[in-house]
């Protein structure tokens, strides 16, 4: 089933057109990688699917996209709700200058919930989720910032997944880590997919063949080629996607 459906999608920044006819529909428990050379409108278009790119001025943005058969660019939408459905974990980890507790419960408590053993069992909840509570679980009121790198950014997944979202997007989360935390967070996917809807850019091609269900390749804001993964890297149709993936550009 479709959770996401993009049809004849376009993004101009100001007179600039950043995406170009973008159709593409991503399946529901299942992660799909969305690679190119920097610059080629992936981030850009992950940034379409929970409205992120509403903050930049000048954008302005023509065909349709729609979560869970609603059109996400319609007046009737809350924006708030949207995001709260749909979760995003950044590049850099990002943690808030708190305690580790307070980072997961800063969304619940921005959505209303002030119950403690509510808020207890959701922190809990979370970051068992995120493969951290073993590791932090006698430190919950240390700050976030005394982590590690990669711990960080697994605090930075439970945080996302503490309001409830039913689809992650994922913006190059392991690009900053080291291998040994970058396997434990691929780990972490392949468990999270049997319940969430994953989208994630991805500048390393290695990481979308070993993780991914489906690849999207951009170039210059066009999508050139999507399709499950296997046939993305042994059986491209298109010889820009093989060359990219065999390393002759990018």
């Amino acid at each position: 089933m479709s959770v996401i459906s993009v049809r004849e999608l376009n993004l101009y920044y100001g007179k600039q057109q950043a995406l170009h006819h973008i159709d593409l529909d991503v399946e529901s428990d299942s992660i799909t990688a969305l690679i190119g050379p920097s610059g080629c409108g992936k981030s850009t278009f992950l940034r379409t699917l929970n409205r992120m790119n509403d903050s930049v001025p000048h954008t302005r943005i023509t065909g349709t996209v729609k979560v869970f058969d609603e059109d996400i660019y319609s007046g009737k939408v809350d924006v708030e709700h949207l995001r709260k459905n749909i979760g995003m974990v950044f590049q850099h980890p990002n943690p808030f200058p708190k305690s580790i507790f307070d980072n997961i419960a800063y969304g619940p408590r921005l959505h209303g919930i002030r119950d403690r053993q509510t808020l207890d069992e959701i922190v809990e909840k979370s970051l068992k989720a995120s493969a951290l509570w073993d590791e932090v679980k006698d430190v919950l009121h240390k700050s976030a910032l005394g982590l590690s790198g990669g711990q960080q950014q697994r605090l930075c997944i439970a945080r996302a997944l503490a309001v409830n979202p039913q689809i992650l997007l994922m913006d190059e989360p392991t690009s900053a880590l080291d291998p040994i935390s970058t396997a434990k967070i691929e780990e972490l996917l392949a468990d999270l997919k049997s319940t969430y809807t994953i989208v994630i850019v991805t500048h390393n091609m290695q990481q979308a063949a070993r993780i991914s269900d489906k690849t999207a390749f951009f170039l210059n804001g066009e999508l050139v080629e999507f399709d499950s993964t296997p046939v993305i890297f042994q059986n491209p149709c298109d010889k820009r996607t093989e060359d990219y993936i065999t390393g002759r550009f990018g």
